[in-house]
């Protein structure tokens, strides 16, 4: 990966910086302009920018528990520590569903299997620019009034019918962390087309203050509940500060004017890494449709250590970097964190596969055409 935060950002925020007298740098007219134009690129009424993915994870779980209390949530054992760390750190019951190859996904066959009378939300990763929705799950969700919480943290543009995932969901959460596909060195956000959610979003961005909420009737209608309390210190839950500055929010507006181009090159340089793929060694029946991968996917076919340790010393020794386990480091459930929790792993067969068997390598917009066919010319002859 390039550095992802470009010589015109860093001279669009010098020229902020010189403004006279000096601007304000926290959470103020920058990432109000931000939010309103990325919920125009994505398609959705509302977006409140936070200072990472995690956060924005975070922030979605904390208001399932304030609007409905805790429940069960589906998710999946593939994506990172931060979802499956907001469900347990609110007080959820995590439900986990095994993936399948073809986007990296939920089996919708296993997920209905596991759905309870509790089963409140469930929270979807798009892998990898990979689209995870199918007519079939959100069909569900609207039959069952199961909330959608789609992760697109990997998968800025990734589409699904011509529409951007992050626009189907009831929340959904995205990640500018300096390798993914826009970046503001840090940062993140939540979106969702529900007037409530947005209001207690802004409010626990900012400690549950009730001042931070745009909306007077819902502002009225809790000072007039609690007429002892000072209305500019009234907080709704004990949440975060998760607010981010005006210097993220700066850089965000420079690099969203290049993202739908970066973007593309992103897809044209993921088809034709899965061209020159050997199928006969690496599984390359992917969902293409939509897609907008920052990473190439590779998963080894034959379940074989000896294989895979030699893709692994073969890669190293061309000094291509790599991760195994694609997403998070693989299988979320065989970490640490998960050691109190009886996961019984013959109900994730698919999962482990690709925890033990596959990689991603960086995709990039300056990635030269020559490299990517390197890449394969080693991956096929290994």
């Amino acid at each position: 990966m390039y550095d992802n935060i470009t010589d015109t950002d860093i001279n669009e925020l010098i020229d902020f910086l010189k403004i006279k007298p000096i601007p304000k740098l926290t959470n103020g007219p920058k990432v109000i302009e931000f939010e309103k134009k990325w919920s125009e690129w994505l398609g959705v009424k509302h977006s409140v920018l936070v200072n990472s993915g995690s956060s924005a994870n975070q922030l979605t779980m904390l208001g399932l528990k304030y609007q409905y209390g805790k429940c069960d949530i589906i998710v999946p054992p593939l994506t990172w520590v931060s979802d499956i760390a907001s469900v347990l750190q609110n007080g959820h019951n995590p439900i986990f569903v095994d993936i399948n190859l073809n986007n990296l996904s939920f089996n919708i066959t296993e997920l209905k299997k596991k759905l309870t009378p509790n089963t409140r939300a469930i929270f979807l990763t798009h892998v990898l620019g990979l689209n995870g929705l199918t007519d079939e799950l959100l069909d569900l969700c609207n039959e069952k009034n199961i909330l959608l919480i789609e992760d697109v943290c990997e998968s800025h543009g990734t589409t699904f019918k011509n529409r951007k995932v992050g626009s189907y969901g009831f929340a959904s959460n995205f990640s500018f962390y300096f390798a993914h596909h826009m970046s503001t060195i840090e940062g993140g956000v939540v979106c969702t087309n529900d007037d409530k959610f947005y209001q207690l979003m802004r409010s626990f961005r900012s400690h549950g203050m009730l001042r931070e909420c745009t909306d007077e009737n819902f502002k009225k209608t809790v000072t007039d509940s609690y007429m002892y309390l000072n209305k500019d210190f009234i907080f709704l839950s004990p949440a975060y500060n998760f607010r981010s500055t005006e210097i993220n929010a700066v850089i965000g507006l420079s690099q969203l004017k290049n993202l739908d181009n970066n973007n593309e090159i992103r897809r044209k340089n993921f088809n034709y890494f899965i061209s020159k793929l050997d199928k006969t060694k690496y599984f390359t029946e992917f969902n293409m449709e939509g897609q907008c991968n920052y990473a190439f996917i590779v998963i080894l076919k034959d379940g074989n250590l000896d294989k895979r340790n030699l893709v692994e010393k073969t890669l190293s020794e061309n000094k291509i970097e790599f991760r195994r386990g694609c997403s998070g480091g693989g299988n979320q459930t065989l970490q640490p964190y998960m050691k109190s929790f009886a996961i019984d792993q013959k109900e994730l067969p698919v999962m482990n596969h690709v925890h033990s068997f596959s990689w991603y390598i960086g995709n990039y917009p300056q990635l030269e055409l020559e490299k990517i066919d390197r890449l394969c010319s080693i991956l096929n002859n290994v």
